[in-house]
């Protein structure tokens, strides 16, 4: 059985001053992507549209390979940048334009909660679950969705809100893990639906009208804090 290469597996048979040249490669191709990156004006991670990942996702294929392949020079990868940033220039320029082109490229918002409920059918739309969005909605110190008047699911993925005055709160579904649903069975009492927060004071609770959800809890009405 034969030992294994290790200059091969380490160094791909190589030669060692090639680390240096990869050293240098790499920093000349950072400070290019730095550049480039500041040049355009670059958002946080969060805030990127999905066209503006695939701007990222380009840049950083066309700077990695340069960094360590010997036989991929550094000007095509320059070329690529160019072409890459010319066609963000071209593309943003046209979504300003027109708008059709820009809901193509970036989407639109989406509206999931309004006065106090989750607008079921447009949340089942987007790619978030209610944990996760009970999780943004608990960081804002909300309690329960009858302090929330609108939520709209920007373009870039973050969650915008708008909150009810404290004279204006709504009886609301809880959302902290801790506040146990407590289910109601009478139908005197005043409940919402344990599925997007619908607010009921009918007889009938066999299922929520908005989401077909058969479970009811009681409502909370404490004002937002913070």
């Amino acid at each position: 059985m034969e030992s294994p290469d290790f200059s091969r597996i380490l160094l791909n048979d190589l030669p060692a001053h090639f680390l240096l040249e990869v050293v240098c490669r790499t920093i000349i191709m950072f400070i290019v992507i730095l550049i480039t990156l500041r040049t355009s004006g670059k958002r946080g991670i969060k805030q990127l549209s999905v066209f503006e990942l695939v701007l990222i996702i380009g840049l950083g294929s066309a700077a990695g390979d340069p960094m360590f392949y010997e036989d991929v020079g550094i000007l095509p990868a320059f070329t690529v940048f160019g072409v890459v940033i010319l066609m963000y220039i071209l593309v943003t320029r046209l979504t300003d334009r027109v708008k059709w082109a820009e809901e193509l490229l970036e989407g639109k918002p989406s509206h999931i909660i309004r006065d106090g409920r989750l607008l079921y059918k447009e949340f089942e739309k987007s790619n978030l679950s209610k944990d996760e969005l009970f999780s943004e909605l608990r960081l804002v110190n909300v309690e329960h969705l009858g302090q929330v008047k609108m939520a709209v699911i920007e373009t870039s993925g973050e969650i915008s809100m708008l909150f009810f005055d404290d004279d204006e709160v709504k009886p609301g579904l809880p959302i902290f893990p801790d506040m146990a649903h407590i289910l109601l069975m009478g139908d005197s009492e005043t409940a919402v639906c344990d599925q997007c927060g619908y607010l009921s004071q009918a007889s009938n609770r066999n299922s929520c009208p908005e989401c077909k959800g058969e479970k009811w809890c009681k409502p909370q009405s404490n004002r937002r804090i913070g």
